[in-house]
């Protein structure tokens, strides 16, 4: 199974990036599942039906969130209603949506299991027990699962990835916005990476304009950040995994930039 992880979508920049990169994409690698963070999709915080709606026709079957899932408060209305979508799992009992679900494309199955972080980030249930309680779950249905892990600090990505080994297909790291260079396939078959990156502008600071972003840390103001729309880079992840076992057999990190994909 070739699967195609694309990093968070950050606002309209991001959104138009894989507007026109996805068929050179599918092109190239014939994924038969693709999944991408879709919570900076929506100006920098969240997502809308109406842009979830363009990722699905545009071929992206599944969509996993983070920190942001609830910034356009009308996700509340719809969420429920919307089974590619999931939101971290160890969110609290009561919020709406699903942690897990299972993706069907092209012949295939993969289960996908969004996570949060909670070193520097607000607290919440342990990402390494929802971890094991879903994939127990997922595993009755197919040994292909995705998890994406929504989380600020690096040892704690890497942390989850070898808790994670041989029980995941794939572990992605999500939320930094900088694509690490630390692509692997543990020893167990997991293929791992800590941050897959982001898909935005790169003449901002993780896709938001400088200039506010300079101000907030030369002054420590409040002030409101605006999506950049200067040129974009796209960061992706391809994984092939073995159906049978479902392990890795293959990790490939995607960096591409406008001046590039101009060329091609």
């Amino acid at each position: 199974m070739n699967v195609l992880f694309i990093g968070d979508i950050v606002g309209k920049v991001g959104r138009e990036a894989v507007k026109k990169v996805l068929p050179t994409l599918i092109s190239k690698y014939q994924p038969h599942i693709i999944i991408a963070n879709g919570e900076n999709a929506a100006s920098g915080r969240g997502i809308t039906r109406p842009i979830a709606t363009e990722f699905f026709e545009w071929g992206i079957h599944g969509i996993t969130m983070g920190n942001h899932t609830w910034d356009n408060k009308n996700i509340f209305e719809w969420i429920e209603d919307e089974p590619r979508i999931v939101r971290p799992a160890n969110f609290s009992e009561a919020a709406p949506g699903q942690g897990s679900t299972i993706i069907k494309a092209n012949g295939k199955e993969l289960a996908i299991i969004n996570l949060q972080g909670r070193t520097f980030l607000p607290p919440i249930d342990c990402p390494f027990a929802m971890a094991d309680h879903l994939i127990a779950t997922v595993q009755k249905r197919t040994k292909a699962i995705l998890i994406d892990f929504h989380a600020e600090a690096t040892s704690e990505k890497i942390a989850l990835g070898w808790h994670l080994d041989g029980k995941a297909s794939l572990v992605v790291g999500t939320h930094t916005h900088v694509q690490t260079n630390d692509d692997t396939i543990l020893p167990q078959g997991t293929a791992y990476i800590t941050d897959v990156g982001m898909v935005g502008s790169k003449e901002g600071v993780l896709g938001m304009e400088k200039e506010s972003v300079l101000y907030r840390f030369q002054t420590q103001m409040p002030t409101r950040f605006v999506v950049d729309e200067g040129a974009w880079h796209l960061h992706a992840v391809h994984v092939k995994i073995d159906e049978l076992t479902g392990h890795a057999t293959a990790i490939e990190k995607i960096r591409l930039t406008e001046e590039q994909w101009l060329l091609l």
